[in-house]
Protein backbone atom coordinates (compact mmCIF):
# COMPACT_ATOMS: atom_id res chain seq x y z
CA UNK A 1 0.00 0.00 0.00
CA UNK A 2 1.29 3.75 -0.81
CA UNK A 3 3.09 5.08 2.31
CA UNK A 4 3.46 9.27 3.02
CA UNK A 5 2.03 11.90 1.55
CA UNK A 6 1.59 12.88 -2.31
CA UNK A 7 2.28 16.44 -3.77
CA UNK A 8 -0.74 18.48 -4.07
CA UNK A 9 -2.28 19.17 -7.97
CA UNK A 10 -2.79 22.71 -8.39
CA UNK A 11 -6.32 24.07 -9.61
CA UNK A 12 -5.07 25.58 -12.44
CA UNK A 13 -3.32 22.28 -13.96
CA UNK A 14 -6.57 19.89 -12.17
CA UNK A 15 -8.17 18.25 -15.40
CA UNK A 16 -11.53 17.55 -12.70
CA UNK A 17 -12.43 14.57 -15.68
CA UNK A 18 -9.65 12.29 -15.34
CA UNK A 19 -10.30 11.84 -11.52
CA UNK A 20 -13.44 9.02 -10.68
CA UNK A 21 -14.61 11.25 -8.00
CA UNK A 22 -14.00 14.93 -6.47
CA UNK A 23 -14.10 14.54 -3.02
CA UNK A 24 -15.35 17.89 -0.88
CA UNK A 25 -14.37 16.98 2.80
CA UNK A 26 -15.38 20.55 4.30
CA UNK A 27 -18.86 21.23 6.51
CA UNK A 28 -22.10 20.87 4.50
CA UNK A 29 -22.74 24.76 5.34
CA UNK A 30 -19.42 25.23 3.16
CA UNK A 31 -20.22 22.78 0.32
CA UNK A 32 -23.96 24.13 0.03
CA UNK A 33 -22.16 28.17 -0.54
CA UNK A 34 -20.30 26.79 -3.48
CA UNK A 35 -18.17 23.32 -4.61
CA UNK A 36 -16.36 21.86 -7.42
CA UNK A 37 -19.12 20.86 -9.46
CA UNK A 38 -20.08 17.19 -9.30
CA UNK A 39 -17.61 16.94 -6.19
CA UNK A 40 -19.09 14.24 -3.28
CA UNK A 41 -19.74 15.81 0.18
CA UNK A 42 -18.11 13.59 2.48
CA UNK A 43 -17.21 16.25 5.55
CA UNK A 44 -14.65 14.83 7.87
CA UNK A 45 -16.12 17.71 10.74
CA UNK A 46 -20.10 18.27 10.43
CA UNK A 47 -20.99 21.95 10.73
CA UNK A 48 -21.16 21.65 14.57
CA UNK A 49 -18.19 20.41 14.72
CA UNK A 50 -16.10 22.15 13.30
CA UNK A 51 -17.58 25.50 14.71
CA UNK A 52 -17.00 23.19 18.08
CA UNK A 53 -13.15 22.80 17.22
CA UNK A 54 -12.29 26.03 16.47
CA UNK A 55 -13.80 27.33 19.37
CA UNK A 56 -11.64 25.15 21.19
CA UNK A 57 -8.33 25.91 19.51
CA UNK A 58 -9.00 29.70 20.26
CA UNK A 59 -9.97 29.91 23.14
CA UNK A 60 -8.56 26.68 24.79
CA UNK A 61 -5.09 25.74 23.07
CA UNK A 62 -4.58 24.28 19.54
CA UNK A 63 -3.46 21.04 21.27
CA UNK A 64 -7.04 20.01 22.73
CA UNK A 65 -8.46 21.06 19.68
CA UNK A 66 -6.40 18.75 17.29
CA UNK A 67 -6.37 16.23 19.79
CA UNK A 68 -10.50 16.04 19.76
CA UNK A 69 -10.63 16.78 15.85
CA UNK A 70 -8.42 13.53 14.95
CA UNK A 71 -10.81 11.31 16.61
CA UNK A 72 -14.18 13.28 15.22
CA UNK A 73 -12.22 13.27 11.77
CA UNK A 74 -11.53 9.63 12.03
CA UNK A 75 -14.90 8.71 13.03
CA UNK A 76 -16.50 10.58 9.94
CA UNK A 77 -13.48 9.40 7.67
CA UNK A 78 -14.95 5.64 8.87
CA UNK A 79 -18.44 6.53 8.29
CA UNK A 80 -17.86 7.35 4.85
CA UNK A 81 -15.69 4.02 4.10
CA UNK A 82 -18.86 2.37 5.19
CA UNK A 83 -21.03 4.07 3.24
CA UNK A 84 -20.38 6.34 0.38
CA UNK A 85 -17.54 4.63 -0.45
CA UNK A 86 -17.95 1.23 0.37
CA UNK A 87 -18.96 0.36 -2.90
CA UNK A 88 -15.36 1.88 -4.92
CA UNK A 89 -13.66 -0.61 -7.09
CA UNK A 90 -9.89 -0.89 -6.62
CA UNK A 91 -8.74 1.07 -8.85
CA UNK A 92 -10.33 3.55 -8.58
CA UNK A 93 -8.85 7.87 -8.33
CA UNK A 94 -10.16 10.39 -6.04
CA UNK A 95 -8.89 13.72 -6.09
CA UNK A 96 -10.05 15.62 -2.20
CA UNK A 97 -10.09 18.97 -1.33
CA UNK A 98 -10.68 20.95 1.87
CA UNK A 99 -10.50 24.89 2.43
CA UNK A 100 -6.74 25.24 2.24
CA UNK A 101 -5.50 22.07 1.03
CA UNK A 102 -4.48 21.07 4.59
CA UNK A 103 -5.06 18.88 7.19
CA UNK A 104 -8.88 17.78 6.62
CA UNK A 105 -8.27 16.71 3.00
CA UNK A 106 -4.98 15.52 3.82
CA UNK A 107 -6.31 12.76 6.67
CA UNK A 108 -8.32 11.53 4.31
CA UNK A 109 -6.30 11.30 0.95
CA UNK A 110 -3.92 9.23 3.79
CA UNK A 111 -7.16 6.99 4.45
CA UNK A 112 -8.30 5.97 1.18
CA UNK A 113 -4.36 5.38 0.22
CA UNK A 114 -3.69 3.37 2.80
CA UNK A 115 -6.95 1.64 1.53
CA UNK A 116 -5.05 1.55 -1.88
CA UNK A 117 -6.92 4.11 -3.69
CA UNK A 118 -5.07 6.69 -5.64
CA UNK A 119 -6.01 9.43 -3.75
CA UNK A 120 -4.64 12.92 -4.29
CA UNK A 121 -5.24 16.60 -2.79
CA UNK A 122 -5.96 19.60 -4.54
CA UNK A 123 -3.07 22.32 -3.42
CA UNK A 124 -4.41 25.08 -1.85
CA UNK A 125 -7.93 23.56 -1.38
CA UNK A 126 -11.14 25.05 -2.07
CA UNK A 127 -9.82 28.72 -1.60
CA UNK A 128 -6.93 27.94 -4.90
CA UNK A 129 -10.02 26.54 -6.44
CA UNK A 130 -11.87 29.39 -6.20
CA UNK A 131 -8.58 31.85 -7.79
CA UNK A 132 -9.08 29.83 -10.80
CA UNK A 133 -12.76 30.34 -11.13
CA UNK A 134 -12.72 33.78 -11.01
CA UNK A 135 -8.95 34.12 -13.10
CA UNK A 136 -10.68 31.53 -15.49
CA UNK A 137 -13.72 33.39 -15.95
CA UNK A 138 -11.85 36.95 -16.40
CA UNK A 139 -9.98 35.12 -19.80
CA UNK A 140 -12.34 32.88 -21.04
CA UNK A 141 -14.87 34.91 -22.57
CA UNK A 142 -12.34 37.11 -24.70
CA UNK A 143 -12.36 33.07 -26.79
CA UNK A 144 -15.48 33.05 -27.43
CA UNK A 145 -17.68 34.11 -30.62
CA UNK A 146 -21.39 34.46 -29.32
CA UNK A 147 -24.39 35.51 -31.08
CA UNK A 148 -26.77 37.15 -29.16
CA UNK A 149 -30.20 36.39 -29.02
CA UNK A 150 -32.17 39.46 -28.75
CA UNK A 151 -36.23 39.99 -28.47
CA UNK A 152 -38.80 42.05 -26.18
CA UNK A 153 -39.73 39.84 -23.08
CA UNK A 154 -42.04 36.89 -24.23
CA UNK A 155 -40.43 36.79 -27.63
CA UNK A 156 -39.27 33.30 -27.25
CA UNK A 157 -35.90 33.68 -27.02
CA UNK A 158 -35.06 30.84 -23.90
CA UNK A 159 -37.22 28.43 -26.02
CA UNK A 160 -35.05 28.81 -28.80
CA UNK A 161 -31.79 28.72 -27.07
CA UNK A 162 -33.71 25.29 -25.89
CA UNK A 163 -34.12 24.85 -29.72
CA UNK A 164 -31.11 25.61 -30.67
CA UNK A 165 -28.86 23.15 -28.56
CA UNK A 166 -31.53 20.30 -29.93
CA UNK A 167 -30.70 21.46 -33.37
CA UNK A 168 -26.90 20.76 -32.44
CA UNK A 169 -25.72 24.24 -31.42
CA UNK A 170 -23.18 25.36 -28.67
CA UNK A 171 -25.86 27.43 -26.30
CA UNK A 172 -25.04 29.22 -22.95
CA UNK A 173 -27.94 28.99 -21.09
CA UNK A 174 -27.53 31.67 -18.31
CA UNK A 175 -30.83 31.88 -17.04
CA UNK A 176 -30.91 27.77 -16.38
CA UNK A 177 -27.48 28.25 -14.46
CA UNK A 178 -29.16 31.27 -12.29
CA UNK A 179 -32.27 29.05 -12.06
CA UNK A 180 -33.96 32.41 -12.98
CA UNK A 181 -35.96 33.87 -15.86
CA UNK A 182 -34.24 37.51 -15.40
CA UNK A 183 -37.33 39.14 -14.66
CA UNK A 184 -39.64 40.84 -12.00
CA UNK A 185 -41.58 37.95 -12.19
CA UNK A 186 -38.69 35.33 -13.53
CA UNK A 187 -38.27 33.25 -9.96
CA UNK A 188 -38.87 29.44 -11.11
CA UNK A 189 -41.08 27.04 -8.98
CA UNK A 190 -39.33 24.53 -6.89
CA UNK A 191 -35.62 25.85 -8.05
CA UNK A 192 -34.51 28.37 -5.85
CA UNK A 193 -31.00 30.42 -7.04
CA UNK A 194 -27.85 29.14 -6.63
CA UNK A 195 -25.20 31.60 -4.57
CA UNK A 196 -23.13 34.02 -6.39
CA UNK A 197 -20.23 31.71 -6.06
CA UNK A 198 -22.11 28.52 -7.08
CA UNK A 199 -23.16 30.05 -10.65
CA UNK A 200 -19.77 30.80 -11.28
CA UNK A 201 -18.67 27.30 -10.49
CA UNK A 202 -21.36 26.34 -12.95
CA UNK A 203 -20.71 28.65 -15.44
CA UNK A 204 -17.08 28.05 -15.51
CA UNK A 205 -17.53 24.37 -16.62
CA UNK A 206 -20.01 24.90 -18.85
CA UNK A 207 -17.79 26.91 -20.76
CA UNK A 208 -14.80 25.08 -20.73
CA UNK A 209 -16.92 22.11 -22.38
CA UNK A 210 -17.61 24.49 -25.52
CA UNK A 211 -15.69 24.17 -28.95
CA UNK A 212 -14.30 27.63 -29.57
CA UNK A 213 -13.48 27.25 -32.72
CA UNK A 214 -17.71 27.05 -33.35
CA UNK A 215 -19.56 30.05 -32.17
CA UNK A 216 -21.81 29.96 -29.30
CA UNK A 217 -25.72 31.27 -28.78
CA UNK A 218 -26.41 33.11 -25.84
CA UNK A 219 -29.78 35.81 -24.98
CA UNK A 220 -29.07 38.97 -24.50
CA UNK A 221 -29.32 38.73 -20.67
CA UNK A 222 -28.78 41.71 -18.15
CA UNK A 223 -25.97 42.17 -16.29
CA UNK A 224 -28.10 40.97 -13.14
CA UNK A 225 -30.10 38.00 -13.28
CA UNK A 226 -32.25 37.47 -10.50
CA UNK A 227 -30.33 37.82 -7.21
CA UNK A 228 -26.94 37.08 -9.23
CA UNK A 229 -24.46 38.89 -11.33
CA UNK A 230 -22.75 38.37 -14.64
CA UNK A 231 -19.07 38.16 -14.73
CA UNK A 232 -18.02 41.23 -15.94
CA UNK A 233 -16.37 39.50 -18.38
CA UNK A 234 -18.44 37.50 -19.95
CA UNK A 235 -21.13 40.64 -20.17
CA UNK A 236 -18.84 42.62 -21.98
CA UNK A 237 -17.94 40.23 -24.55
CA UNK A 238 -22.00 39.46 -25.20
CA UNK A 239 -21.94 43.33 -25.37
CA UNK A 240 -19.81 43.49 -28.17
CA UNK A 241 -20.95 40.27 -30.20
CA UNK A 242 -23.39 40.37 -33.43
CA UNK A 243 -26.93 39.95 -32.05
CA UNK A 244 -29.78 37.95 -33.82
CA UNK A 245 -33.79 39.54 -33.13
CA UNK A 246 -36.78 38.26 -32.26
CA UNK A 247 -39.96 40.18 -33.87
CA UNK A 248 -42.70 38.30 -32.47
CA UNK A 249 -46.10 38.44 -32.84
CA UNK A 250 -48.31 39.96 -29.54
CA UNK A 251 -50.50 37.04 -29.20
CA UNK A 252 -47.57 34.38 -29.75
CA UNK A 253 -45.73 36.52 -26.95
CA UNK A 254 -48.81 36.75 -24.47
CA UNK A 255 -48.71 32.77 -24.61
CA UNK A 256 -45.35 32.05 -24.26
CA UNK A 257 -45.62 34.02 -21.47
CA UNK A 258 -48.73 32.26 -20.06
CA UNK A 259 -46.53 28.86 -20.08
CA UNK A 260 -43.98 30.98 -18.43
CA UNK A 261 -45.68 32.49 -15.77
CA UNK A 262 -48.49 28.93 -15.06
CA UNK A 263 -47.42 28.88 -11.66
CA UNK A 264 -48.32 31.73 -10.26
CA UNK A 265 -52.22 31.35 -11.37
CA UNK A 266 -52.47 29.54 -8.71
CA UNK A 267 -50.53 31.45 -5.57
CA UNK A 268 -51.92 35.10 -5.63
CA UNK A 269 -50.12 36.15 -2.57
CA UNK A 270 -46.68 34.60 -4.15
CA UNK A 271 -47.49 37.26 -7.63
CA UNK A 272 -49.03 40.06 -5.37
CA UNK A 273 -45.57 40.22 -3.78
CA UNK A 274 -43.38 40.04 -6.88
CA UNK A 275 -45.45 42.83 -8.19
CA UNK A 276 -45.03 45.06 -5.39
CA UNK A 277 -41.53 45.22 -6.32
CA UNK A 278 -42.51 47.60 -9.21
CA UNK A 279 -44.37 49.94 -7.10
CA UNK A 280 -41.47 52.73 -6.80
CA UNK A 281 -41.12 51.99 -10.98
CA UNK A 282 -44.69 52.18 -11.76
CA UNK A 283 -46.85 53.70 -8.19
CA UNK A 284 -49.30 51.92 -6.91
CA UNK A 285 -52.15 52.74 -8.67
CA UNK A 286 -51.26 50.85 -11.63
CA UNK A 287 -49.47 48.03 -9.08
CA UNK A 288 -53.02 47.64 -7.91
CA UNK A 289 -54.75 47.63 -11.15
CA UNK A 290 -52.74 44.90 -12.29
CA UNK A 291 -53.39 42.62 -9.32
CA UNK A 292 -57.12 43.09 -9.77
CA UNK A 293 -56.63 41.58 -13.14
CA UNK A 294 -54.80 38.53 -11.37
CA UNK A 295 -57.50 38.32 -8.32
CA UNK A 296 -60.69 38.26 -11.52
CA UNK A 297 -58.15 35.51 -12.89
CA UNK A 298 -57.63 37.71 -16.16
CA UNK A 299 -53.90 36.86 -16.92
CA UNK A 300 -54.12 36.43 -20.55
CA UNK A 301 -55.13 40.61 -19.98
CA UNK A 302 -52.71 41.06 -17.20
CA UNK A 303 -50.13 39.66 -19.37
CA UNK A 304 -50.62 42.10 -22.22
CA UNK A 305 -50.51 44.98 -19.73
CA UNK A 306 -46.95 44.07 -18.35
CA UNK A 307 -45.41 43.62 -21.32
CA UNK A 308 -47.17 46.78 -22.78
CA UNK A 309 -46.73 49.05 -19.54
CA UNK A 310 -43.56 47.35 -17.92
CA UNK A 311 -41.67 44.96 -19.90
CA UNK A 312 -41.58 46.95 -23.66
CA UNK A 313 -40.30 50.08 -22.39
CA UNK A 314 -37.45 48.39 -20.35
CA UNK A 315 -36.35 46.82 -22.85
CA UNK A 316 -36.30 49.71 -25.00
CA UNK A 317 -34.24 52.30 -22.35
CA UNK A 318 -31.30 49.37 -22.00
CA UNK A 319 -31.03 46.94 -24.86
CA UNK A 320 -29.78 49.47 -27.54
CA UNK A 321 -27.54 51.21 -25.27
CA UNK A 322 -26.06 47.45 -23.35
CA UNK A 323 -25.90 45.82 -27.02
CA UNK A 324 -24.42 48.47 -29.50
CA UNK A 325 -24.63 45.91 -32.46
CA UNK A 326 -28.28 45.51 -31.80
CA UNK A 327 -29.34 47.69 -34.83
CA UNK A 328 -27.89 46.33 -37.50
CA UNK A 329 -29.04 42.75 -35.92
CA UNK A 330 -30.87 40.39 -38.53
CA UNK A 331 -34.51 40.53 -37.14
CA UNK A 332 -36.41 36.77 -37.27
CA UNK A 333 -40.04 36.84 -37.69
CA UNK A 334 -41.75 34.49 -34.98
CA UNK A 335 -45.79 34.08 -35.78
CA UNK A 336 -46.32 31.06 -33.72
CA UNK A 337 -45.59 29.74 -30.12
CA UNK A 338 -46.14 26.19 -31.38
CA UNK A 339 -42.70 24.72 -30.54
CA UNK A 340 -42.52 23.46 -33.86
CA UNK A 341 -41.78 26.74 -35.12
CA UNK A 342 -38.90 27.40 -32.71
CA UNK A 343 -37.22 23.95 -34.42
CA UNK A 344 -37.83 25.50 -37.57
CA UNK A 345 -36.12 28.62 -36.90
CA UNK A 346 -33.21 26.81 -34.54
CA UNK A 347 -32.54 24.74 -37.73
CA UNK A 348 -31.81 27.55 -39.98
CA UNK A 349 -30.08 29.53 -37.70
CA UNK A 350 -27.27 26.37 -36.52
CA UNK A 351 -26.92 25.50 -40.24
CA UNK A 352 -27.07 28.79 -42.15
CA UNK A 353 -24.03 29.94 -39.99
CA UNK A 354 -20.93 29.64 -41.38
CA UNK A 355 -21.94 29.06 -44.95
CA UNK A 356 -23.62 25.83 -44.22
CA UNK A 357 -27.03 25.42 -46.73
CA UNK A 358 -29.86 25.04 -44.48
Amino acid sequence: MRRGPRPGLPAEQATFRSFDAIIDVRSPAEFAEDHVPGALSCPVLDNDERARVGTIYKQTSPYEAKKIGAALVARNIAGHLEAALADKPRGWKPLVYCWRGGQRSAAMAHVLREVGWDAMTLQGGYKAYRRYVVASLAQLPQQIDFRVIHGVTGSGKSRLLRALADAGAQVLDLEDLAAHRGSVLGNLPGRPQPSQKMFESLLLRTLLNFNYSREIFVEGESKKIGQLQVPDALIARMRASECVLLDTSADARVALLMDEYRHFFSDLPALNAQLDCLVALHGRERVGAWKALAASGKWQELVAKLLAEHYDPAYKRSAPSNFPRLAEAKAIRVVSADEANFQEIARQLAAARRGVPA
